[in-house]
């Protein structure tokens, strides 16, 4: 969810997206312990009973949503050509460990308080697997192109990208549960430094 981009919903098809973009716009806005289905009725444009004849509650919805943007943003990926792996790369760690605005803050805050539920909820923690599985697949694609145009040392691909998306996840947490953002700027240059050691070529390689 933290790389959705407003295009995966610009032509919603039927009612049951119409409803998944109006969850989406109301966990982004109040966050999960907030949401109700009477907000994501705010939201919908049509009939809030609507919901309810689709849904049972708001976890069948917040699921199915995150599956939809899941499954929307594995699409995007297959379709992008990586045409300039380090540059590729290093655009998609910005996005989750660069500076944030309060509307960013606040999806990863939501995507924390989701995360969380998948402790004690096997549905939510299919999910995040799912979602972690593609991400990590992602990276390691973006890797091994890298590798094959010789622009990256020869690594271990799906490991670095699995260590990559572990530390991306425990910046979330940390971001999410603390005022302070002054160690951000230390963590970054300790991921970069792994990505020189790792896999950025220097020259003379």
């Amino acid at each position: 969810m933290a790389t959705v981009t407003n295009e995966l919903f610009d032509d919603p098809s039927g009612t049951r997206e119409k409803i998944m973009i109006a969850t989406l716009r109301s966990l982004r806005e109040h966050g999960y312990a907030d949401l109700t289905i009477e907000k994501i009725g705010d939201e919908f444009e049509k009939s809030q009973s609507l919901i309810y004849h689709h849904y049972d509650g708001k976890d069948d919805l917040v699921l199915e949503t995150l599956e939809f943007v899941l499954d929307r943003h594995s699409e995007q990926v297959i379709e992008e050509r990586i045409e300039d792996p380090r540059s590729h790369l290093e655009k998609v760690i910005e996005q989750f460990v660069g500076s944030s605005n309060e509307e960013q803050s606040q999806l990863s805050t939501t995507l924390f308080e989701l995360r969380a539920r998948a402790i004690h909820d096997e549905a939510y923690r299919k999910h995040f697997t799912r979602s972690d599985e593609i991400f990590e697949q992602y990276l390691a694609d973006i890797i091994a192109s890298g590798i094959e145009c010789n622009v990256f040392r020869e690594c271990e691909a799906q490991a670095v990208a699995t260590t990559i998306v572990t530390m991306i996840n425990g910046i979330l947490v940390r971001r999410s549960t603390n005022h302070d953002e002054g160690w951000l700027e230390d963590v970054r240059g300790e991921l970069d430094t792994y990505l020189e050691m790792q896999v950025y070529q220097t020259d003379g390689e």
